[in-house]
């Protein structure tokens, strides 16, 4: 059974889980992925591993209710369990014999840099660390940054926690004033898409986790299908991780918008459906 052991709300559309699975935190690694199905009838979804305890045996997932699949998911306490919870998937975070990096998360994208910034720091690299939310209230995981960066920056869009800005502007400070060797930027593709712009222009390796555009996390349904360099891949199963300067950011974003207008119908649906059961 995959019994939820802690659960937490990060802010008002974020939360964190904390679930008993032994033989996935036996070999979990950073850029890694689970699906997992709430109950019987419930849709498949991937969700990326933010943490894993190989001692205790578990696996956090942080993940933002965006549909019906996480509204449902986000209503299960703790001591509630899992119906299905599967992995690891996908390829690891290349970071082996990294000596200096830029980490830079936006939004619940956070969740996914974390690892990887603490697997950076544990193997003795050091550290420089963006993290950018819309505003404070959106603020995650920032102790848990502070633990395992040499230098961390936050940023908000409107100034109301940390530094007015974009990850960029902070990013840009830290890149006129160190040499790394390696940026890595996991958020929304937007952001990622601007991050490779700044970094080229540097010449700086940029790698990139396209989990945005995942649906099944097989590689099947070819929802996670994207352009690099001229090539078609599959996020689920060649990445996530990708180098960010040959993705085709624009495709990937017209292809993300594609079914979203069914998701929202879906999440309003299981909405009205839980009000109802509460009534």
């Amino acid at each position: 059974m995959y019994t939820i052991l802690e659960k937490l709300e990060l802010n008002p559309t974020v939360h964190k889980m904390v679930v008993n699975a032994p033989e996935i935190a036996k070999k979990a690694e950073p850029g890694q992925f689970v699906i997992l199905r709430v109950d019987d009838k419930g849709e498949r979804i991937p969700l990326t591993i933010s943490d894993y305890d190989r001692v205790n045996g578990t696996i956090t997932i942080i993940f933002q209710i965006v549909g019906a699949t996480t509204k449902a998911l986000s209503m299960l306490k703790e001591g509630d369990s899992l119906h299905d919870f599967v992995g690891p998937l996908g390829t690891s975070s290349s970071i082996d014999g990294l000596k200096k990096v830029a980490v830079v998360g936006g939004g619940v994208g956070c969740a996914i840099a974390y690892p990887i910034a603490k697997k950076l720091h544990m193997q003795g690299a050091a550290v420089d660390t963006v993290i950018g939310f819309r505003n404070r209230d959106l603020v995650i995981l920032e102790k848990e940054f502070l633990s395992v960066s040499d230098r961390l920056i936050i940023v908000t869009d409107d100034g109301s926690y940390g530094e007015k800005g974009l990850v960029t502007d902070a990013l840009k400070k830290f890149i006129e004033d160190e040499e790394y060797d390696e940026v890595i930027a996991i958020g929304p593709l937007i952001m990622m898409k601007f991050v490779c712009r700044l970094t080229k222009e540097y010449g700086i390796k940029t790698i990139v986790s396209m989990n945005p555009i995942m649906i099944d996390g097989t590689g099947m349904c070819g929802g996670c299908r994207l352009t690099v360099g001229g090539q078609t891949k599959f996020a689920c199963v060649e990445g996530p991780d990708f180098d960010g300067h040959l993705v085709d950011f624009d495709e990937a974003m017209r292809r993300s918008a594609t079914y979203r207008d069914f998701e929202r119908h879906s999440y309003e649906k299981i909405c009205n459906l839980f009000q109802k059961a509460v009534q």
